[in-house]
């Protein structure tokens, strides 16, 4: 199966760790909606982001993107306020498996840091793993998961795989 997203980047850097993403002083809440209003909200540069964030949207990464705590909270506020994919250098690797736990589409893919920009409007082929910024017309090459994370993430995460 081919998936393609198109959408708007938002681009943080290096180190990410998940209190950026989703802050420990919001941990008591539970409603998904309530946690997606503070996504984002420690990132550098990224202050804004749940007020302009639209569905099919992207994060763009550096190196190591979701350090820190275990928290599944980060990606819970990503995709509920519509991010369809993560596109870093590298991930953490417990923010990864819980992305792909949660059904979020990951691409590691090196130097997109390099090659993106918040704003620009990207095509992304979760299958082969190219980007495409429809704002320059340029290419890069990623590493997609594969196999069974895969199936997985396609799914929509790992109890919908269960079910299935």
């Amino acid at each position: 199966m081919e998936t393609i997203f198109r959408g708007k980047a938002f681009k943080c850097g290096d180190d990410i760790d998940t209190d950026q993403i989703y802050h420990g002083q919001y941990l008591p809440l539970t409603d998904p909606k309530e946690m997606a209003k503070h996504a984002m909200e420690f990132v550098p540069g990224l202050e804004n982001f749940i007020n302009e964030v639209k569905p099919g949207d992207m994060v763009v990464a550096g190196r190591n993107f979701g350090c820190g705590s275990s928290r599944e909270h980060a990606v819970i506020c990503l995709k509920e306020n519509g991010v369809c994919c993560v596109i870093a250098e590298s991930f953490a690797r417990i923010f990864y498996r819980n992305a792909v736990n949660l059904g979020l589409a990951l691409l590691e893919c090196p130097g997109i840091s390099q090659f993106a920009e918040t704003g620009d409007s990207l095509e992304v082929n979760a299958s082969s793993g190219k980007v495409r910024s429809l704002s320059s017309g340029k290419e890069i090459e990623g590493h997609p998961i594969s196999g069974l994370e895969r199936e997985i993430t396609e799914a929509g995460g790992l109890l919908q795989f269960i079910k299935k």
